[in-house]
């Protein structure tokens, strides 16, 4: 069974797994050069000109393999030289032009920017156009089209447009680090940032002196992923990493859902702080809805916190789908407890890199959470477990009307009606990705089955309530 989606990703992956293998032997800086060789040795066929450039390209991945670049404080970066195979953009005439002599095109425009050839066949001049659109409008045929990037398609909050050399540039002040343009992006020109060699830095460390122990925080959709082998071995070979012990975020989420069900109660309308680009959308975009965030961290960040309370030398490194979690633990409210975030690509490079056969591993188990706390990877999920934890706190003079966006775009409609306050609902669930946490850009898979494993998953969970779930933590 395939392990990933795309053939971008198996090429990132392979920056990845060398980049590790480099850094587990101690010869990374020494080998750092000839890592693109080893990847595109000269014998085999490129997706570019020719192999110099792909080396080029190889060496940019490297370098964001190794954490990128430490001056730009986005986790998404673009690697220019990879991007310009996409034609520039914006409007354009079609061959659906008739060369008609009406000409509306030409009398819409307000620059000048339409000219017509000697078959009256019309022209878009690109240093005059400024996307407006009118002359598209007034078409008779529809023959202009807006044509758009891949990455712009793929970016909703409209936080990635082409720069001066034709490449894509991201505005900072707007990206959410939701990582869509990452996984959209065909030729895999814009990358996260990866933090695997301060992973294996803190294995290594953990392994020569014993000073701390590394607990591995999976994230639920780690359900949905690695499906060539059983979840039960995904587990082992975690552990087999030079992890102390693996904990579900899946138990954080429980605890989130609790006392976000009595913080609703509290305040009569509240938006979910469990997805950290849903969160920076709200600080980006609409900024009087922040007191509206719930205060509670995110089931990452809870569950550590608690494990830091009872461990306090640990390591804690959140494994997931998102890349935007990376972001969330330069937060100072989330720095203390998170030491590492890697996503399911990374995790995949590491076994690969130690030679982890995990398919031949026996199975080991995950028995932390509840149904409700596993439910939080799908669309929904959170919205449902807030409605339990209702139910089992006895609250049942209070009317619950949650608003599930599925998406960043449905979060965009919840949030300016409740801006304008027309929603009907008093509690948001903002999930950045479709599907929710099981469409991260950090997936190794994408797909609809990924929700029903999720949900079986679930099922699957000794604990059957959130109360039993948490049990005293909950205070």
């Amino acid at each position: 069974m395939r392990k990933f989606d795309t053939k971008v990703q198996l090429l990132k992956y392979k920056v990845l797994r060398t980049v590790a293998e480099e850094a587990y032997k101690d010869t990374l800086l020494k080998n750092i050069v000839d890592i693109p060789k080893k990847i595109v040795p000269g014998t085999e066929a490129t997706m570019r000109c020719c192999v110099y450039k792909e080396r080029a390209i190889l060496s940019e991945r490297v370098k964001l393999a190794m954490g990128g670049d430490s001056t730009n404080p986005n986790i998404i970066e673009v690697i220019d030289i990879a991007c310009d195979e996409c034609p520039m953009g914006g409007y354009e005439v079609t061959n659906a032009c008739r060369g008609c002599i009406a000409h509306r095109c030409e009398e819409a425009c307000k620059r000048g920017a339409i000219s017509f050839d000697h078959n009256q066949r019309a022209h878009i001049d690109k240093t005059k156009c400024v996307e407006c659109g009118a002359c598209a409008k007034v078409c008779p045929y529809s023959a202009i089209t807006n044509y758009k990037r891949p990455c712009e398609n793929a970016c909703k909050i409209k936080a990635i447009h082409m720069g001066a050399n034709k490449a894509a540039e991201i505005d900072n002040e707007k990206c959410i680090a939701c990582g869509a343009c990452v996984y959209q992006c065909p030729f895999g020109a814009i990358m996260d940032k990866s933090f695997i060699i301060n992973a294996i830095d803190i294995l290594k460390k953990s392994d020569d002196n014993k000073a701390y122990k590394v607990y591995a925080v999976v994230a639920p959709s780690i359900s949905s992923q690695f499906m060539y082998a059983k979840l039960g071995q995904v587990i082992s070979g975690i552990k087999a990493l030079g992890f102390y012990t693996v904990v579900e975020a899946a138990l954080g989420a429980d605890m989130v859902a609790y006392h976000e069900a009595a913080e609703l109660v509290e305040k009569g309308f509240l938006t979910s702080s469990c997805c950290p680009a849903f969160v920076d959308y709200i600080g980006k975009q609409f900024p009087a809805l922040k007191e509206h965030v719930s205060h509670n961290l995110s089931p990452m960040a809870t569950i550590a916190k608690y494990i830091k309370s009872t461990d306090p030398d640990c390591k804690i490194i959140f494994i997931g789908p998102c890349t935007a979690k990376k972001a969330e633990i330069k937060k100072p409210e989330v720095r203390p407890y998170i030491d590492c975030v890697l996503t399911f690509e990374e995790l995949q490079a590491l076994f690969d890199s130690r030679n982890l056969d995990i398919t031949s591993m026996d199975e080991d188990v995950l028995d932390n959470a509840s149904y409700y706390g596993r439910i939080f990877a799908r669309s929904g999920g959170l919205a449902d477990a807030v409605k339990q934890a209702l139910a089992e706190q006895n609250i049942t003079d209070f009317e619950y009307k949650p608003v599930s966006c599925d998406g960043i775009e449905a979060c965009r409609v919840a949030l300016l009606k409740a801006s304008k306050n027309v929603l009907d609902g008093n509690f948001i669930e903002g999930m950045a990705c479709t599907g929710g946490c099981i469409g991260g850009a950090g997936c190794l898979t994408h797909g609809e089955k990924s929700k029903s494993d999720v949900d079986k998953y679930g099922r699957e969970a000794l604990e059957k309530t959130i109360t039993d779930a948490i049990g005293f933590i909950k205070t």
